[in-house]
């Protein structure tokens, strides 16, 4: 059974209605499987945005199972910045997010799939151009 774990960017894209990601998202939902979001992911969504935006991401935020990062994730997070020498907020926010996935075998589901590389965690990633 897939797991997912939604980064930030479906969050915000969903809101905007851009990069394909509510398509995306409906169809995460029509497969089986478990889609979960988390603190980090959380706390950037909602870190911007208008109130409408904020609608819509909140209201996403409810129909996922929200999960905590547990202590295993958080260190594994830190052991990923030391081993990458990632100092960045920016970069913290992504390897919490890599740690959950991590530590609940799931797949992070991004526009951005650099900002996970080397993290060792399977990503999905959407809204890629071409090159």
């Amino acid at each position: 059974m897939a797991r997912y774990l939604l980064d930030t960017t479906v969050f915000i894209d969903h809101a905007f209605g851009a990069h394909g990601a509510s398509d995306l998202i409906e169809r995460l939902f029509g497969e089986t499987g478990d889609i979960f979001t988390c603190d980090a992911v959380v706390a950037e969504a909602l870190s911007s945005g208008s109130d409408a935006d904020l609608v819509i991401i909140e209201h996403l935020v409810r129909s996922l199972e929200y999960v905590s990062t547990s202590p295993d994730a958080a260190k594994h997070a830190g052991a990923l910045r030391r081993r990458l020498g990632r100092t960045s907020p920016r970069r913290l926010g992504d390897a919490l997010i890599a740690g959950v996935a991590w530590s609940l075998e799931a797949t992070v589901v991004t526009r951005n799939p650099r900002d996970f590389a080397n993290h060792g965690i399977p990503v999905l990633a959407y809204g890629q151009t071409p090159a």
